[in-house]
């Protein structure tokens, strides 16, 4: 099994944004419970989306309605199911969140490498999901604005920021009048 140590390293920080560099190694340490969570919610959450487990559900479902005659549809019959729906569906939700999350984080890595990676990127955009929401609002004008002044190109491939996008639309209207 291949693992590995995630270590920070600062290349070139510019607004507070770090690149971070995978080195072969060890993970960092865990405790013992620490890495029981992981490997049981792992296992869980690979279970759990499986058709067997689906076909178990339904089985069970089929199960206690075939049950209900015997118990005379009592409320004890009803409380069962509640109960049980109610744990499931409870434990759930903090498996399917943690699993959110990791993915999250994991795809957040991967496009923070690829933006550090890329000359003439700009780094601003590594973490930006740490940003606040006003902080986003601003940055989506600033691309929508770029993406405005591509439409007016004849390729999205021809403009790489607003300045040169305005520069080029000014240079082409320029022309175009003359």
């Amino acid at each position: 099994m291949r693992r590995f140590t995630y270590t920070r390293t600062v290349f070139g920080v510019l607004d507070g944004a770090t690149r971070v560099r995978k080195s072969h190694g060890v993970k960092p340490d865990q405790s013992g419970i620490s890495r029981f969570n992981e490997q049981f919610a792992h296992a869980v959450t690979k279970r759990a989306g499986s058709s067997g487990a689906f076909a178990l559900a339904c089985s069970l479902i089929v199960l206690w309605l075939l049950l209900g005659p015997v118990f005379h549809f009592s409320d004890t019959w009803q409380l069962v199911i509640n109960t049980g729906t109610t744990i499931i569906t409870f434990l759930m939700v903090f498996l399917i969140q943690r699993s959110q999350n990791k993915d999250s984080l994991a795809l957040h890595l991967k496009l923070n490498e690829l933006v550090a990676a890329m000359d003439g990127a700009s780094n601003r955009l590594v973490n930006i999901e740490d940003i606040t929401e006003e902080e986003l609002h601003l940055l989506h004008q600033h691309y929508q604005t770029l993406a405005d002044l591509a439409k007016g190109e004849g390729s999205i491939r021809e403009s790489h920021s607003i300045d040169e996008a305005e520069k080029r639309s000014k240079a082409k209207h320029e022309a175009n009048d003359a």
